[in-house]
């Protein structure tokens, strides 16, 4: 019924990756393992495992990573058998014992109710050895709820932290953004076909922060920067009818500065813009937007 699928690149925290799936109290599972064409061989450390739980492992003989996340997600994807939901999780990331045992143990309360179930999560940060507070969620909440929150900083939210279905990811997939930036983010919108997504509390997904990642690393801000200004642009704006008018004005700024943080807006962004500000009228915003327009155009 369950996959874990784990697009596998970097060694370094693989083995503690791997001994959390050992140590799962529910083993009813089956972990696919993609190896991005890695540098280092994960196979000897994976026979250690290789009567704790079921796992299968392909090598790729192409780097696909380095230009595209997410097509590297779909080949990893596309090892599964008939699993009907799975699970993407970093080749860094840990999951508490009693993750999938919550799983099936809430599993009534969310069959056919859900395409997208969440798990309360901790963040590893590697450099100071420190390990935050969890961050947990409304047993039952919307998508777009929940991405609005995230762009306020009042939650977070990462790609493995979540078990998603097969027939979902079949039906929409992971658009490809720069280094996956928000790739997650738009999926579990459209994954969720405006269900509400389940949350699972009482069990943990540990996601590392460090210097090895994209979330650490400081030197990929223009492709992220890049990512935002598309995803807002080309999908929050086409769902913009999907959250309140108080938040769709909200969302609307955030995209107008994701611009901004790269370079100024042409008068095709400001008409754009000024579209969707006239629809979702108030007399404050709207005036805010011209002077802002004004500002920006005739600023020398």
């Amino acid at each position: 019924m369950l996959a874990i699928v784990i697009p596998y690149y970097k060694i370094p925290f693989f083995e503690e990756t791997l001994r959390s799936l050992a140590n799962q109290t529910d083993k009813r599972f089956t972990v696919y393992i993609g190896d991005d064409a890695s540098p280092d061989d994960p196979t000897e450390l994976l026979q250690q495992f290789s009567d704790q739980f079921s796992w299968q492992y392909h090598r790729f003989e192409t780097n696909m990573g380095g230009t595209s996340l997410v097509r590297q997600w779909d080949r990893c994807t596309d090892l599964i058998n008939d699993e009907e939901w799975l699970m993407i999780l970093g080749d860094d990331d840990v999951l508490s014992e009693n993750t999938i045992a919550s799983w099936y143990h809430n599993y009534e309360q969310f069959k056919d109710k859900t395409n997208v179930v969440k798990f309360a999560s901790k963040i590893i940060f590697q450099e100071t050895a420190r390990i935050s507070d969890p961050f947990q969620h409304p047993v039952w909440e919307k998508a777009t709820e929940s991405f609005f929150k995230k762009t306020k900083a009042l939650t977070r939210s990462s790609l493995s932290e979540y078990i998603f279905t097969k027939k979902a990811y079949d039906t929409y997939g992971f658009y490809d953004y720069p280094l996956a930036w928000y790739s997650d983010d738009r999926a579990w919108i459209d994954f969720s076909e405006q269900k509400d997504i389940y949350t699972i509390n009482e069990s943990f997904v540990f996601i590392r922060f460090s210097e090895m990642n994209i979330s650490g690393r400081q030197d990929n801000t223009v492709l992220k920067k890049k990512a935002k200004e598309q995803f807002f642009g080309d999908f929050i704006l086409s769902k913009l009818a999907l959250f309140p008018k108080k938040e769709r004005l909200a969302l609307l700024l955030t995209y107008e500065v994701a611009i901004k943080d790269q370079r100024k807006l042409v008068f095709k962004e400001w008409l754009q813009l000024g579209k969707h500000y006239a629809r979702n009228f108030t007399p404050l915003s709207f005036l805010k937007l011209i002077r802002r327009f004004f500002i920006s155009t005739f600023k020398k």
